[in-house]
């Protein structure tokens, strides 16, 4: 794989930013793509490992040695191949993957020279659609079954499109007013442009998917209609219940879940690029930031993500505080060791713009304990302390102090998919409140299958996409012993088994 002893004359060269000073100023992808010399040059450093332990830390189980050896000899439409053959939407995982796999990769022993899998992924997926050669693939055969795939985020997307291809009569319903799920309307357009998720629901229309936006599944068709219409039903409706603050002033003015500052953010940045919405949206909120002190509470992506637009709006101070304790800078190699995902320090692409512009600040092991509110009921000030450094993580007599806050976000995880649709199907739910899957993927109801964070709870992009082709495989199966008389035609089984439950960043085995 690769140029023989590159990794040892090439060094590492990760993928470029623009200037933060600048990329805070609009709302365009903040990455910049590599010449194909220097991807060329970057996948040349992929050694011929015994065991490659980047296949481990993808959880989508990606050809990674295949195509960057495939890149390395310039063969760009060969390389699309491999990637498509285990992932549906690889520009997804481009942009939004934290990359495990090049935690994972043997070059990290030696921390921070792993090939740029990431990178070179990207690139191929971007070039892939330049060159035209991303095409719809509707299946020749029909093998007369209705699928109903609920929610769709990336899990129910690529469930739904490996359902079609293989000739199920596929309908995908979305509440909102368009497809795409957490890539659609949490996460923002500097990470991931909204065409390049319209685009993949292009493609799924094109072969065939009937995309349903609008359609709350439960309230606007019950769910026992559901079950009449359709020989199977994918539960793909993410994990959507935030994770609450219940503290004295949380019911104050100005204190929002993330996902309601984020999707309205989001609505507005899709007034100015046109990007089509499907069914009207509701109208934008008009929450803002601006001239404001926002705190974010919780250090994660969606807290960069809520730092990231409160700048972009013009926030007077963005302070974000995290529960638990700052991490070391270097790998914990007493704590999680190569090839596990490593628990260091990580400065987000959104705290780096808020230091740039002076009105950043972040700081770890701060619980929160009260807040207070002006006479209109609006919140104005954070009292907090200093949280032990261990479960419970209680406040830390003697150190309490307060902050201005005129926005609170709280962003600090999601519990568990929304319940009333799994109580009104007759899911049997595991004791975190997500669906349970009796066997792989199927709930406790025939016919009725889970998938993506509805099923195994918050996770990553990757996971949801893997979920998403797990799972079409077993109604493809379960399908198919419905229609055993019938031709076979196209194959939701189409691809590698799928990945070992091995963990990945912050995510229990």
């Amino acid at each position: 794989m690769g140029e023989l002893g590159a990794f040892l004359k090439i060094e590492r060269v990760g993928v470029p930013y623009r200037d933060p000073s600048e990329r805070a100023k609009d709302f365009e992808e903040f990455t910049i793509r590599r010449p194909d010399d220097e991807l060329s040059a970057q996948g040349a450093r992929c050694m011929e490992c015994g065991v490659p332990f980047c296949h481990n830390g993808c959880p989508l189980g990606n050809l990674i040695p295949d195509w960057n050896d495939l890149v390395y000899r310039n063969r760009w439409h060969d390389a699309i191949i491999q990637l498509h053959a285990t992932n549906n939407f690889p520009e997804f995982t481009g942009r939004l993957c934290p990359a495990p796999c090049e935690a994972a990769c043997v070059l990290e022993i030696n921390e921070g020279d792993s090939v740029t899998i990431k990178q070179i992924e990207n690139s191929i997926i971007d070039r892939a659609w330049e060159q035209g050669w991303v095409k719809p693939q509707p299946p020749s055969h029909e093998t007369g079954r209705r699928v109903a795939v609920v929610g769709s985020g990336p899990a129910g997307m690529a469930a739904a499109q490996q359902l079609r291809r293989a000739g199920h009569a596929v309908t995908l319903y979305e509440r909102d007013e368009s497809a795409g799920g957490l890539c659609r309307f949490g996460v923002p357009d500097f990470k991931i442009e909204k065409r390049i998720v319209q685009r993949r629901v292009d493609q799924l229309s094109t072969e065939g998917v009937i995309v349903r936006c609008g359609v709350d599944v439960g309230v606007d068709i019950s769910a026992e209609q559901l079950r009449e219409d359709f020989d199977a039903v994918v539960l793909a409706t993410g994990s959507r219940t935030p994770r609450d603050l219940p503290v004295p002033g949380r019911e104050l003015e100005g204190v929002h879940f993330a996902m309601e500052y984020l999707a309205d953010r989001n609505r507005w940045v899709a007034t100015q690029t046109g990007t089509p919405t499907g069914v009207p949206p509701p109208p934008v909120a008009g929450l803002t930031a601006e001239g404001k002190h926002v705190v974010v509470i919780g250090g994660g992506d969606t807290g960069a993500d809520c730092v990231g637009n409160s700048l972009r709006q013009g926030a007077a101070s963005i302070t974000q505080l995290e529960l638990l304790p700052e991490p070391p800078v270097h790998r914990p190699d007493d704590r999680t060791p190569w090839p596990l995902w490593p628990q260091k320090f990580r400065l987000s692409y959104a705290m780096e713009e808020a230091k740039e512009a002076d009105v950043g600040e972040q700081d770890f092991s701060v619980v929160t304990t009260h807040f207070d509110g002006d006479a209109d009921g609006h919140v104005h000030t954070l009292h907090y302390a200093q949280a032990d450094a261990k479960p419970p993580f209680k406040p830390v007599e003697g150190t309490e102090g307060e902050i201005r806050a005129d926005l609170v976000l709280l962003a600090m995880g999601f519990l568990h998919p929304e319940q009333d649709l799994l109580d009104a199907l007759g899911v049997e739910k595991d004791p975190r409140g997500n669906a349970k899957a009796v066997r792989p993927y199927t709930t406790s109801v025939d016919g009725v299958f889970a998938a993506g964070d509805a099923r195994r709870g918050q996770s990553l992009i990757v996971w949801a996409i893997n979920e998403g082709r797990q799972c079409a495989r077993m109604v493809d199966r379960y399908l198919g012993e419905l229609n055993a008389d019938m031709p076979a035609d196209g194959d939701a089984d189409a691809g590698p088994a799928g990945p070992p439950q091995h963990v990945g960043p912050g995510v229990p085995a």
